[in-house]
């Protein structure tokens, strides 16, 4: 094997070694950019890391469904599956909506004024600081086009952030909540 021809096997190494790397490291680096977004108060920048039709789409049933459970809890089965249908998906388009927006994502990433003071987490000048809640969190690949990013809730029950593939970028696009 000629000396030209080890050169270009050793690049072509080289690259195929740094994009696996740029793609192993993708996901943590839209969470960073997530953090840095939101802690820059640019929220109209956080469709760069965030999926916000996928992760609709995913949160749609999610809620549906507990708000039709919650209803059925109150005034009991014996109402009919359509009523409950169509009063759900009534509204959880709306709150979908608002929970999945630029703002929608940064509160739920930032977590509510209310929600710090009752933890006890203020700055000294009695600003409430802001929270991180991907701080610790539990992170895997489960395949090859999707990270998750599991912590536990203000109850102690997980709620897993989804991280989907798109080529080389990778973005939130799921929610898994709590049971």
């Amino acid at each position: 094997m000629s000396n030209k021809l080890k050169w270009i096997l050793v690049i072509v190494i080289g690259l195929l070694l740094a994009l696996f790397a740029y793609a192993a490291a993708g996901p943590y680096l839209a969470v960073n950019g997530i953090r840095n977004l939101v802690a820059g108060k640019q929220y109209g920048e956080l469709w760069r890391f965030v999926d916000f039709d996928r992760l609709r789409e995913d949160l749609r049933p999610q809620v549906q469904e507990r708000i039709a459970r919650g209803i059925i809890g109150r005034v009991g089965p014996g109402q009919t599956g359509k009523a409950v249908g169509e009063l759900t998906a009534m509204v959880t388009k709306p709150a979908v909506d608002a929970m999945v927006s630029p703002q929608g994502v940064a509160t739920l990433l930032t977590g509510s004024a209310l929600a710090r003071e009752l933890t006890g987490k203020v700055e000294a000048n009695g600003k409430a600081r802001a929270t991180d809640p991907l701080e610790g969190a539990d992170t895997r690949f489960e395949s090859i086009s999707l990270f998750t990013a599991t912590v536990d809730n203000a109850e102690g029950k997980p709620v897993v952030f989804e991280f989907h593939r798109d080529g080389l970028s990778w973005k939130l696009a799921g929610l898994r909540l709590p049971e």
